[in-house]
């Protein structure tokens, strides 16, 4: 790269614009892109550019896709006003929406006979660690994607994981990384609401537990959302259904059953089925709680 490093962040939900922010720290050139006006404005508070992704996308090093699934991925890269035709050869897609593997290597391909880079790049660790520029990054793609990702990796991730020079690595690990985050969310609720039913409240259950072998690192950062009676979105219900989807789904195509995920899942459709998408998913408690006619803190 040659001259001030110019990225653009497609995606500014609570995972993007922390990302976007780390970059801006770094002292790097960012562009913006965002459905909701709101968030672009707070972006261009941030010291975001002004000018649209779509008119600078010639003059990009890297776009930062941080959306929501594989058929947004797509439309940003090769839909009506897909950004991948008007890249500079040499320049590099980091993707870091949840994914099935084999899409991951169907867009490393396509980017690649434009002359684009591909790093496939989920990333884990949730708003806060996204805005410090303390992700951990699971990574896979070519030496020449990692070498052209570099300015992003540095600014967003504490870790980078590299796992594998082709596409769909990052995607496998990040699914494994969803079984366990998604199931551990849930059991966290199943918890929390059996302990209701035998006297425990929940900033009881958190105080004990999290010093217990029973805790974990989603019991240790959701349960607090349960005990505030406050379901603000930091990660939405509605990822669940998606991320567990593609985990049954690449697990079928292997030959390996997964019930606990498939128990896990039902209960983020039902949290969904609801209307409890867009609550932070620490809300799948509610469906525990609304099934043993319990009350849980902030509901009168």
């Amino acid at each position: 790269m040659t001259g001030p490093v110019k990225i653009a962040v497609v995606g500014l939900g609570s995972m993007g614009f922390g990302m976007a922010q780390s970059c801006i720290r770094s002292g790097y050139e960012v562009f913006g892109e965002d459905i909701v006006s709101e968030r672009m404005d707070c972006f261009r508070r941030e010291g975001g550019a002004d000018d649209a992704v779509e008119t600078v996308a010639a003059m990009l090093d890297v776009v930062v896709a941080v959306v929501l699934n594989a058929e947004q991925i797509e439309t940003i890269l090769f839909g009506d006003a897909g950004l991948v035709p008007k890249l500079r050869p040499g320049a590099v897609v980091v993707a870091c929406a949840t994914v099935p593997p084999e899409f991951a290597r169907t867009m490393e391909a396509r980017c690649q006979s434009h002359g684009v880079h591909y790093l496939d790049a989920p990333v884990s660790g949730g708003s806060v660690k996204a805005g410090e520029g303390k992700l951990s990054i699971m990574a896979a793609g070519t030496p020449e994607a990692f070498a052209a990702a570099k300015p992003v990796l540095d600014a967003t991730a504490e870790t980078v994981f590299q796992l594998g020079d082709r596409a769909g690595a990052g995607s496998a690990m990040k699914a494994v990384n969803q079984l366990l985050a998604g199931v551990h969310i849930a059991a966290m609720a199943e918890a929390m609401t059996f302990g209701m039913t035998q006297g425990i409240n929940p900033q009881k259950f958190i105080d004990v537990i999290s010093r217990c072998a029973g805790t974990s690192w989603m019991l240790e950062n959701r349960a607090p959302h349960v005990a505030a009676g406050d379901y603000t979105p930091h990660s939405q219900v509605v990822i669940w259904p998606k991320d567990l989807g593609i985990v049954l789904e690449t697990a079928k195509k292997s030959g390996l059953e997964t019930p606990i995920t498939e128990a896990a899942l039902r209960q983020y459709t039902t949290a969904v089925e609801m209307g409890l998408g867009h609550e932070d998913d620490a809300a799948v408690t509610k469906v525990y709680a609304r099934s043993a006619g319990l009350q849980l803190p902030g509901e009168s």
